[in-house]
């Protein structure tokens, strides 16, 4: 099978790191063409685009998506926030953002006396809802009357489909354990759909070991205690909060893999490292593409080319071994050689 990627190489080192991971999926030997769309900050400044409808279109008959990176300080914030990457998950349904936090050998972690056997989790994050899903609104603007509103819209349906997810992929690993965090003790409302929803789910898992921690003392114990985790499920704000802490006990921004995923596949899904754009360091070399790499192999696992997928990520994680430091000059390798390293792992 030939698969259609989509790849939108973006702003600043996007286009660095996107080749480099394209470079790893040519030398996994799996079939692909792509698809290139001109999105991100430089065409917003050229033209006012951000996302056509007949681009959007056009996505909707591709298999995958990569994104590199979008963002340009000349932007005005929110703009490819909330009408790029925001209008591609809710148009797309890709409701399920997934975020391994796994350590890699050789890396660094700020967390005293931990290493990676104590911290490898992943997180399910509810993507299309939640206080992402754009209810409020401003009256008065700019006036001593001014009153501002944004509401947390959770549905049975959404919810539901999110935790079927988490509970599915915590019973495919080997702890079977998953975590909900909310904060059910004051948001009573969405707190308790999701409460109740997750104890209707776990009846159907029997084998998924359930706890519930809020959402404030799960940040600490991803400081404390990261070891207690082996998938968390939450909610999209929630969600983006604990997912940072993550990256930067597992490695730092720099090193971490994200999908957006639709999971039924009715869709394409996207992928992406989640570090920015960095203009500051763009053209120099000094990008690390690991984390684009082992978003390749999160994309290669969702098409169902699971061999492939594990070649590329051991790969990967076996070229940090190799650099003095996860990014920067003094990597010892510039990001083109890093793909290189990579591509003759695999």
């Amino acid at each position: 099978m030939t698969y259609r990627i989509g790849v939108i190489a973006g702003d600043g080192i996007g286009p660095e790191v996107v080749a480099q991971g394209l470079k790893a999926l040519r030398a996994s030997g799996v079939e692909f063409e792509t698809v290139d769309y001109d999105l991100g900050a430089r065409r917003y400044l050229e033209t006012g685009d951000v996302l056509p409808d007949e681009t959007l279109a056009d996505m909707r008959t591709l298999d995958a998506i990569l994104l590199g990176a979008v963002g340009d300080p000349r932007v005005p914030p929110g703009i490819l926030e909330r009408d790029l990457l925001l209008r591609m998950r809710f148009e797309l349904d890709l409701y399920v953002n997934l975020r391994p936090v796994k350590l890699p050998e050789g890396v660094a972690t700020p967390l005293a006396d931990k290493g990676p056997e104590d911290i490898d989790l992943v997180v399910v994050r509810e993507n299309s809802e939640g206080l992402y899903s754009g209810v409020g609104g401003v009256q008065a603007k700019g006036t001593a009357r001014e009153v501002a509103t944004q509401e947390s819209l959770n549905t049975r349906a959404g919810v539901d489909r999110v935790l079927e997810f988490a509970f599915e992929l915590a019973e495919r690993r080997p702890r079977k354990k998953l975590t909900l965090c909310h904060k059910t003790n004051v948001l009573v409302h969405a707190g308790g759909l999701w409460a109740r929803a997750f104890a209707d789910m776990g009846e159907n898992f029997p084998d998924v070991e359930r706890e519930y921690v809020h959402v404030d003392a799960a940040c600490l114990y991803l400081v404390t205690q990261p070891e207690r985790f082996d998938v968390i499920v939450t909610d999209n704000m929630f969600g983006d909060i604990l997912t940072d802490i993550g990256a930067g006990i597992a490695g730092g921004m720099g090193l971490a893999a994200s999908g957006n995923l639709n999971p039924p596949r009715r869709s394409p899904s996207l992928f992406e490292p989640i570090h920015g754009s960095a203009p500051d360091i763009a053209g120099k070399g000094w990008a690390n593409p690991v984390a684009c790499i082992l978003s390749v192999a999160m994309m290669l696992d969702h098409v169902g080319e699971a061999e492939a997928a594990r070649r590329v990520e051991e790969a990967a994680l076996r070229a940090l071994t190799k650099l003095r430091a996860t990014a920067g000059a003094e990597m010892g390798f510039t990001t083109d050689e890093i793909g290189d390293m990579v591509a003759e792992a695999i």
